[in-house]
């Protein structure tokens, strides 16, 4: 076993080493630079779309504002609370700087991604839209790189098994097990019965939970978040300069904090904040290829608020309420107890609201990463596959609830990694398309 132990973690530290946060990081870059810096300065646009995309905009399954929600139920979760505090306490505060900057060039490959998906989407035999990486690279480059859409379904349904099922069920559990007693193996059955009840209605039942649960939380959670900045309102400045500061300066060892160079601030900060927003897995693409749109591009400018949202506002809240309260420097507070140390010291019940909010969060994303597997699976093995994976999907849920997660963390990791590979080639080979669709859009959008 210390051999599996050591050999996970070797090919672990290949898969989400240097070379794979440059590709990451220069992937978005590249794109962003092909488009000229579209995706930031649309993003105003992106909101009009977004309020106007309650309604349906053409064919597809459900609507592109119920599409960017099933896309946010699978991102918005264990990342925003427990992935934020971790890059802070290994990276210092200069990790949430590098997690807005892999934020923002995301929202470059976010768009991109979205765009793709919708423009080389199938119709399935059961008459739905379907699309993603996988047929992106199938439609887009050719039969010969089909290859390549292939091993992007094997590794995602790997992956939503560790990172989108167990880990979640987990962290479920733990948070109810941790604030209400409640027994961990109870809690597995009850998610599990829950999630069935879900995904027995398929995208359409999924993206309507997201979509009031989503908007929901996350605006109760942000709302907590600001409290607890207004609380601490005089140290603000001065944290955000430590912020900007501790990102290009090496931070000592003060308090709980074992201190962290620069390339640490660097390496969580962009690892954690992959973790959060999923821009370059190829995972929300999935989801936006079912929105009811005529507009590959308008679908775009929407998911790419996904980045936006998700980590340059719900991430940020949770790392600066970190900051200003101290709890990066409380001695024993790791993970979610930090962001439970920063809640406290403004709320009554912080720790309360941090717990409930996990749940729901991981809760959700159980319910994203259920289609996106779906999905894969059914390219792989056809409509055929779809109600055995869900009953298999459901049937693992309170294994997750009750288990030992240590190296399934890792090995989820690891397949989260092997996913984005096929899709980041795919995107630099793909880039072409989506300069030429953008333009031709917004060309029309300027000539009206």
């Amino acid at each position: 076993m210390q051999f599996f132990d050591s050999t996970l973690g070797f090919i672990n530290g290949l898969v989400w080493g240097p070379y794979m946060m440059i590709l990451i990081l220069g992937t978005g870059l590249f794109l962003m630079i092909r488009l000229g810096a579209q995706p930031l300065r649309k993003i105003g646009y992106g909101f009009k779309q977004l309020a106007a995309g309650r309604q349906s905009q053409g064919d597809g399954e459900i609507s592109p504002f119920k599409a960017l929600m099933t896309s946010l139920s699978a991102t918005i979760g264990t990342g925003n609370i427990v992935g934020v505090a971790t890059a802070i306490g290994l990276g210092g505060p200069g990790a949430l700087f590098w997690m807005w900057c892999t934020a923002l060039l995301g929202m470059a490959t976010k768009y991109a991604e979205a765009v793709l998906a919708v423009h080389y989407r199938e119709v399935s035999k059961e008459g739905k839209h379907v699309g993603g990486p996988m047929y992106y690279i199938k439609n887009g480059l050719g039969t010969r790189w089909k290859w390549l859409g292939v091993a992007f379904a094997f590794f995602g349904i790997l992956a939503g098994f560790g990172i989108g099922n167990t880990v979640q069920a987990h962290s479920v559990a733990d948070a109810l097990a941790g604030s209400f007693n409640i027994p961990t193996w109870l809690t597995g059955i009850a998610l599990a019965l829950l999630v069935g009840a879900v995904l027995l209605g398929g995208i359409k039942r999924i993206s309507s939970v997201a979509g009031k649960l989503i908007p929901l939380m996350a605006i109760g959670y942000i709302t907590c978040g600001l409290w607890v900045l207004l609380s601490h309102i005089s140290s603000l400045p001065a944290a955000l300069a430590l912020i900007i500061e501790s990102a290009f300066t090496p931070v000592a060892a003060q308090g709980g904090f074992a201190g962290a160079a620069v390339m640490a601030a660097i390496r969580f900060g962009v690892a954690r904040g992959i973790f959060s927003n999923e821009a370059g897995l190829g995972s929300a693409p999935i989801a936006h290829a079912a929105a009811q749109t005529n507009s590959p591009v308008r679908q775009g400018v929407i998911a790419m608020l996904g980045t936006f949202l998700d980590t340059l506002v719900v991430c940020s809240v949770t790392g600066l309420a970190i900051v200003v309260s101290g709890a990066w420097l409380a001695d024993g507070a790791k993970g979610a107890q930090m962001t439970q140390f920063a809640f406290n010291s403004a709320l009554p019940f912080g720790d309360l609201i941090i717990s409930i909010a996990i749940a729901i969060f991981a809760f959700t994303t159980l319910l994203g990463w259920s289609y996106y597997g779906e999905r894969c699976a059914e390219f792989l093995f056809g409509p055929k596959a779809i109600i055995p994976f869900r009953i298999f999907w459901v049937a693992v849920v309170p294994l997750g609830a009750i288990a030992e997660l240590s190296r399934i963390w890792i090995l989820a990791d690891t397949l989260n990694g092997l996913m984005a590979l096929p899709n980041l080639i795919a995107l630099c080979l793909l880039s072409p398309v989506v300069v030429k669709l953008s333009k031709e859009y917004f060309k029309k959008l300027n000539a009206k």
